[in-house]
């Protein structure tokens, strides 16, 4: 059986007590006038409770509270502690409630504000209609169409920018899509589509300019003037794409600017060095924040012309990464079949480059892709002996030097011997930028003086240019050599030009073998065993002694050898050497060769022979030993630099033999070469 047992309430009402049943009352009638669900009759019956039991227990029972709360309520036995917690759950009621009305009130207010912006604009708009008058937008919407029609764009554009601009209209001014659209047309409305410069076709004008700017380079000034007789005689003719080919400082990137000069037409240069993203030619899709065209043809709309003279700076030097690969992107660029529309992701409808004419500079050729090669015509500028380099240090650097210390050409005066003396001693170079910084440096020295107040004319010669830029730089290294055994004479192809280089063999008791130092190549390192086994093999022929590898080492070093060098040209050097180093014999230093050899004997042709030739100028080299098949190269070379050179040419090794060392009667062979 159950006990109950009736609990009887402390009923007192002290002070406290009174209080808290005030509290109560006056927190349920604010509660009442805030929530719908308290009839306002609760407020007459809860004003008549005088027992602060029976009030507690009816408030709690009206009011939606959690039931863990009215859980505790129950529980809680003394009437004064029961509406202690009851008036805290009414006050955190009320601040609840007091929130949720501020909230909706500003919302209703931010709500109202845009219900009246919105109806207050749709009655300006109106009133501006009824007056004829047209608001901002509609006014930019209508001058953006009257440019459009205004602008000779092609139909497919036109069609593209109207049905853009119909969008734009249909837009809301803060809708994230209209910046993106409004930027898109005023793209199109500012490219040059058909915009450009009229050509100037007078021929003897374009030579004197092109002769004004740079001395020399025949080939290329020939080239330009007969793109301007085919331009007179054929106005719609497209535009060449050339490439210059050339080591550094022989005048690539400023050639084009004088070919602008010459033609009237604006000149436009990129700079591809480095260059690793597509986007970069092609432009960004407009799905993307920030997206523009492509460095193409944000170069033309600033120079607001369709057929500017266009230089691609060093496009051999174009990268490739997994953003895609600007040179097969540059192949649209390049292509005179594909060129007419080329397809920028940006504006995505075909812009004319067609009109263009594309010149691109590079150091070498082997580093751009067979494809893109194949589109420009290849013409080189490999570089200036001496007596060129004196010619344009007196009629272009020395001038403009003197121009930028801001001296007259009364105040200084370069005796030839002088500039030759800066050329051979503090210069090495195919082209002259090293030059005319020599040569700067010498005029700076001079300016200073004059700001000084040491007014008088200086002349600058042999004897006192070393008072200017000090101990001489560099030295001829064939004027240093005599003729040494297992030493011969090479000539090499670099991208700064055509170099001599030294091949010095040796020998030692060892077991090594074939020894090979002087950062070699694979090529140049399979050259040399070639050059080995050859003379090997007809050693009795000739008249070597026999050679046992196992009792003696060879060993060949080419110097500088932290300079890296490869390459099959070199063969013929490294046969000579050998054999002078196997017969005893000298080699005249002021010989240099150059051929790729074969083991039946063989000299096969090589490239770059139009640099090797200016390198071997440079250095001071009389005779030069070539392949016979390169024989029909020596047409490029002009007659003042083949003044003062002796030209061999040779079929087989023992050809140069012969040459090289005449008293030497080397038998014929059943097996011969």
């Amino acid at each position: 059986q159950a006990k109950v047992e009736l609990i009887r309430a402390d009923k007192r009402r002290d002070t406290a007590t009174e209080a808290l049943m005030r509290n109560v009352v006056t927190s349920f009638q604010k509660l009442v006038s805030m929530v719908p669900y308290l009839p306002e009759e609760l407020m007459s019956v809860v004003l008549n409770i005088h027992d602060s039991d029976r009030l507690a227990d009816f408030v709690a029972s009206y009011v939606n509270f959690e039931v863990p709360e009215k859980q505790r309520l129950l529980d809680t036995i003394a009437p004064k502690e029961r509406l202690k917690q009851l008036d805290t759950l009414l006050a955190k009621e009320l601040s609840i409630l007091e929130l949720g009305e501020k909230i909706r009130d500003r919302v209703k207010g931010e709500v109202d504000k845009s219900q009246r912006e919105y109806f207050l604009r749709e009655q300006l708009k109106a009133i501006r209609e009824e007056l004829g008058e047209a608001d901002e937008r509609t006014a930019e919407i209508e001058e953006l169409r009257e440019k459009i029609e205004a602008k000779a764009m092609p139909d497919e554009t036109n069609e593209v920018a109207l049905k853009q601009l119909d969008r734009l209209r249909m837009m809301p001014p803060a809708a994230a899509e209209y910046t993106v659209v409004r930027t898109y047309i005023d793209w199109l409305l500012n490219l040059p589509w058909q915009e450009g410069t009229e050509d100037n076709l007078a021929i003897r004008r374009a030579k004197r300019i092109l002769d004004e700017d740079h001395y020399d380079l025949e080939k290329v000034k020939e080239r330009i003037l007969e793109y301007l007789a085919v331009r007179k005689l054929k106005p719609d003719s497209k535009g060449p794409i050339l490439c210059f080919v050339g080591p550094p400082g022989v005048g690539k990137t400023s050639l084009g600017r004088s070919i602008a000069r010459a033609l009237g037409r604006k000149f436009l240069r990129l700079s591809l060095g480095g260059v690793r993203d597509e986007a970069e030619i092609r432009g960004h899709r407009r799905t993307y924040v920030g997206a523009l065209p492509g460095r193409i043809l944000q170069s033309l709309r600033t120079a607001g012309s369709n057929n500017p003279v266009f230089m691609l700076d060093e496009i051999d030097k174009v990268g490739a990464d997994f953003r895609g690969d600007p040179s097969s992107a540059l192949l649209e660029v390049l292509d005179p079949e594909q060129n007419f529309s080329f397809s920028d992701h940006y504006i995505e409808v075909p812009f004319d480059l067609s009109q263009a004419m594309f010149i691109a500079t590079a150091n070498i050729t082997q580093t751009i892709i067979p494809a893109l090669h194949d589109r420009m015509e290849i013409i080189e500028l490999p570089g200036y002996i001496d007596e060129e380099k004196l010619e344009i240090a007196k009629r272009y650097l020395i001038p403009r030097q003197l121009e930028q210390a801001g001296l007259k050409s009364s105040a200084v005066e370069f005796a030839e011997d002088g500039i030759f003396g800066i050329i051979k001693s503090y210069t090495r170079e195919a082209g002259v930028r090293n030059l005319e910084r020599e040569i700067g440096s010498v005029i700076r020295k001079i300016a200073r003086r004059h700001a000084e107040g040491r007014k008088r004319k200086v002349k600058v010669n042999a004897k006192n240019i070393s008072n200017y830029l000090g101990p001489t730089k560099f030295y001829s290294e064939l004027a240093a050599r005599e003729g040494t055994i297992g030493v011969a004479t090479g000539l090499a192809w670099t991208p700064v030009g055509g170099e001599i280089l030294f091949v010095e063999a040796t020998r030692m008791p060892g077991s090594k073998g074939l020894i090979l130092t002087g950062s070699l190549g694979d090529v140049m390192k399979e050259s040399a065993q070639a050059a080995l086994s050859f003379l090997r093999s007809h050693a009795e022929d000739l008249k070597l002694d026999t050679l046992d590898t196992s009792k003696t080492d060879l060993h060949i070093h080419i110097p500088s050898g932290a300079i890296p060098k490869d390459g099959p040209s070199a063969g013929l050097a490294l046969t000579s050497a050998l054999y002078s180093l196997l017969s005893g014999k000298t080699i005249d230093p002021s010989i240099a060769m150059t051929g790729e050899i074969t083991l039946t004997g063989r000299v096969l042709p090589v490239g770059g022979i139009k640099q090797k030739i200016l390198g071997a100028k440079r250095a001071g080299i009389t005779t030069i030993l070539l392949p016979a098949e390169n024989e029909k190269d020596l047409t490029e070379i002009p007659k003042h630099v083949r003044e003062g050179l002796t030209f061999r040419t040779v079929k087989t090794i023992r050809d140069a033999l012969r040459i090289l060392f005449p008293t030497s009667r080397n038998r014929s062979s059943k097996n011969k070469a």
